[in-house]
């Protein structure tokens, strides 16, 4: 379980969406969590590859090259 508390602004856009969609706030907040939590974790991997200096890193030129871009 959790609580959160949401500025009057945020709260009444919130409350917007859920009305207009037929969905719940918790649906929207919990999918809200779960995207930055899947967001955080590519980031967490991207950070640690960036400092691996034995990853070999292309360019994106490169990159476009082999993606026949």
């Amino acid at each position: 379980m959790l609580a959160v508390r949401l500025d009057k602004e945020t709260e009444a856009r919130l409350e917007e969406l859920a009305r207009s969609t037929k969905r719940t706030k918790s649906y929207f907040a919990k999918e809200a969590i779960l995207r930055y939590l899947n967001e955080q974790a590519d980031y967490e991997i991207a950070m640690t590859r960036a400092k691996d200096h034995t990853d070999k890193t292309i360019t994106s030129k490169e990159m476009r090259e082999k993606l026949g871009l």
